[in-house]
């Protein structure tokens, strides 16, 4: 079988996954329990300063019938004593030595401050310390968390503060809630961080009840702004993961990264360190369906890299980065038209519906091979969606709406024009951005490039 055990900035641990600091990390029992279901570490959530919680806590987004697609929180940090969260870690670790335990910890923008938690958190015994710079709601507001992670300049001045006292890895968690991810963390490598972590959770609403107009989650009929987990954020951590793993500064580096947001599956776990990702932080699965998951993580992991002849899990960390394209360096002579397979087709027409009033109206309805008018035809003869493939522009709506699998495939035809890009054309042809000169070109060499 492959090989998944990792190595994270010097924290090593039998697979990469680890229990994300959250409400199923906040304890030695709960520790304990997740790793002797086999987790291969955990990032104890997050201590320092007192908190006081409030309740209820949490709000679901359900859709089509499928509950906790996301969750919506509004805990803070742990509101455990200090020496009993730091007594139990070092109970963990000192019976799991070969799990990564991983401390994360939010106190106050002082040097003092933080220099007294490191030594705290180091006395344990603990592998290495996460930073909490990405927690929106509570925190933030008394200038912690995400108020952190949004100013790079206090970013990099408190990674350098714990990197000036702290003997074990620095990990630094960033936040989600910034218009270009890159900025802190590149903050916090020129503190110094070894490895960093993302995402942590979304600002967000979860929603409102329509009866009492209150939100949810309701605290005493008001609510409030929260974090937003789980798997419908997925498509927004891989973005913000390529983006740090494609800097110079970490490429060259070598620098580890923790991916975490929406990884329910070992597939989503694929993706993630395709893109970048060494270890693999998971939260709302394990808050959804236990400990237990940690069986199909594992094994469908190990089986996929055994299908592919990989022989460890680290030679695929980052290989899907390089594949990651600035829009303007996109081919835009390329040609994809979507066909659909009549035997494997139920004949619903909800492609025709999509592509006739939500995109570019290449798809006409036959019967026995003879294109209909929809608005008029009142047989009893099932109708078959056909593309007209000198029409379509590709666009893919139409497989996506698709209810079978495979009905409708893109297929990539030849285009019989030079590849081209728009960064080639904005230094060879600025010409061609003149609306006019655009459509002249257009015209000419049948690339639609509007």
């Amino acid at each position: 079988m492959a090989d998944l055990s990792i190595d994270f900035a010097g924290i090593t641990s039998p697979n990469p996954f680890w229990l994300a600091s959250a409400p199923p990390s906040n304890s030695g029992y709960q520790v304990h329990k997740a790793f002797e279901y086999g987790w291969g570490g955990a990032v104890w959530k997050t201590i320092g300063e007192p908190v006081l919680n409030v309740s209820s806590r949490y709000g679901a987004l359900n859709v089509g019938g499928r509950r906790l697609v996301a969750i919506n929180n509004v805990e803070l940090i742990s509101d455990r004593p200090l020496d009993v969260n730091l007594r139990e870690i070092a109970d963990v670790k000192r019976m799991w030595p070969d799990r990564a335990v991983i401390v994360s910890a939010m106190v106050g923008s002082t040097p003092e401050a933080w220099a007294d938690i490191v030594r705290k958190i180091e006395d344990t015994g603990a592998d290495g310390i996460e930073l909490n710079y990405g927690c929106p709601h509570g925190m933030s507001e008394r200038g912690m968390g995400s108020a952190v992670g949004q100013v790079p300049e206090y970013c990099s001045m408190i990674t350098g503060w714990v990197s000036d006292v702290a003997s074990i890895p620095v990990i630094v968690k960033l936040t989600p809630n910034v218009t270009d991810v890159t900025v802190p963390a590149r903050a916090a490598l020129v503190g110094r961080a070894d490895a960093l972590s993302l995402i942590n959770t979304i600002n967000s609403i979860m929603g409102v009840d329509l009866d009492s107009f209150e939100l949810r989650p309701n605290i005493g009929g008001k609510g409030s702004h929260g974090g937003y987990a789980g798997q419908a954020v997925k498509p927004i951590a891989l973005h913000m993961l390529s983006a740090v793993a494609g800097l110079t500064e970490v490429r060259a580096a070598r620098t580890p990264i923790s991916g975490m947001g929406g990884i329910e599956t070992w597939r989503d776990a694929a993706e993630f360190m395709l893109l970048g990702a060494t270890s693999l932080q998971v939260c709302t699965a394990v808050m959804h369906y236990g400990f237990r998951v940690i069986d199909d993580l594992t094994d469908g992991l190990s089986r996929w890299l055994d299908d592919k002849g990989i022989a460890s899990v680290r030679e695929i960390v980052g290989a899907s980065v390089p594949r990651i394209s600035a829009f303007g360096d996109l081919d835009l002579a390329h040609r994809s038209v979507a066909r659909i397979d009549p035997e494997t087709c139920i004949n619903c027409n909800l492609c025709y519906v999509a592509c006739e009033e939500a995109a570019h109206q290449c798809i006409d309805l036959t019967v026995d091979g003879a294109r209909i008018d929809p608005h008029r035809y009142a047989g009893a003869a099932t109708t078959q969606p056909v593309v007209r493939e000198d029409d379509c522009v590709g666009c893919n709506l139409c497989s996506l709406v698709c209810p079978v699998d495979a009905c409708i495939e893109m297929i990539t035809l030849p285009s019989g024009r030079e590849s081209v890009t728009w960064n080639q054309l904005m230094r060879e042809r600025p010409e061609v951005l003149e609306w006019d000169a655009m459509l002249r070109y257009r015209d000419e060499t049948g690339i639609d490039i509007h």
